[in-house]
């Protein structure tokens, strides 16, 4: 695997995060067997995680998108913008809300408690990399965690910083220098 120059060092390898995308997937198919979940993904990280994790998840379930916005750069604006709403109707529904990565937590709350006004049945949480070190809201609390990581501004899978890195196969820490300038 060649290390993209602008990366520091890997933190989870690709290999690690589809074993991880297999693990929930079991979890997942089990907690919600006879039961059709939807699975919303948060545009547009969420993309590869959801992409790879659907794949071993083996009850009926559906899936659609949800395009929210909090970020500029490395930091949270603290304001949430719905740029794209869901287009199924939620209504006495099993919700997973599916995240690329969980930080301050504010995106995540909004969309909760958006959602709870929308009568859900039940909402959980799956996001594949976890920074409890950064959460500033007490009400986000991911059921199904890939992997808890240190206060570090990683990339890859889906991660990135000014829409740049998704594709990279693995979640890196992101060099200093490159969000520094």
């Amino acid at each position: 695997m060649q290390l993209h120059p602008d990366v520091e060092k890997v933190l989870i390898s690709e290999e690690d995060i589809f074993n991880k995308c297999k693990e929930l997937g079991k979890r997942i198919s089990t907690d919600y067997e006879g039961k059709t979940p939807i699975l919303i993904g948060l545009l547009k990280g969420a993309v590869p995680f959801m992409a790879e994790l659907m794949k071993h998840i083996t009850c009926s379930m559906e899936i659609d998108f949800l395009d929210v916005s909090s970020y500029v750069g490395t930091r949270s604006t603290g304001k949430v913008n719905i740029r794209r709403d869901i287009v199924t109707d939620v209504k006495n529904r099993d919700i997973l809300f599916v995240e690329d990565i969980i930080d301050t937590g504010l995106t995540l709350s909004e969309v909760m408690k958006e959602f709870r006004n929308r009568h859900v049945r039940s909402m959980e949480v799956i996001t594949l990399v976890d920074k409890p070190e950064g959460r500033t809201v007490d009400d986000v609390n991911p059921k199904y965690i890939g992997y808890n990581i240190p206060n570090k501004f990683v990339v890859g899978f889906g991660l990135d910083y000014n829409e740049m890195y998704r594709n990279l196969p693995y979640i890196g820490i992101l060099k200093k220098s490159v969000y520094e300038k």
